[in-house]
């Protein structure tokens, strides 16, 4: 497991712009192979944003916006789990850490303020 976290911080130490995501689905399908037979809760949600993010490095032009959603998404679970691993806490910690620096949390949608101000509804009389 160790080969798995220094390949991937590196990737992410020399920034993962750099990384060729083909390389990247490599390391993906690592992780997808390495977390399979873990039973711990929280596992199971890493998997299936670890397949979505390999889906999209896969495609010939990944989604930039949904990468970096996934990235984030898997660090926030991956530092929430890392108290809960027997071994490799500390490691778990920094690559959950980093893949959230390395993501961008993307709303669900952005509020207009102003539209909300202001609605052009129709209003029903009663």
């Amino acid at each position: 497991m160790a080969v798995k976290f220094a390949g991937t911080m590196n990737a992410i130490n020399r920034g993962l712009e750099s990384t060729k995501p083909a390389k990247g689905a490599t390391m993906v399908e690592d992780w997808e192979a390495a977390l399979a037979e873990v039973d711990t809760p929280g596992a199971k949600g890493i998997l299936r944003d670890l397949a979505s993010l390999r889906k999209q490095l896969e495609k010939g032009e990944p989604d930039a916006d949904r990468v970096h959603d996934l990235l984030h998404r898997l660090g926030a679970a991956t530092t929430k789990i890392a108290d809960k691993a027997d071994k490799q806490q500390d490691k778990l910690k920094a690559l959950g850490e980093a893949l959230s620096e390395a993501g961008e949390e993307q709303p669900d949608e952005e509020e207009d303020a102003a539209a909300a101000a202001a609605p052009k509804r129709a209003r029903t009389k009663k």
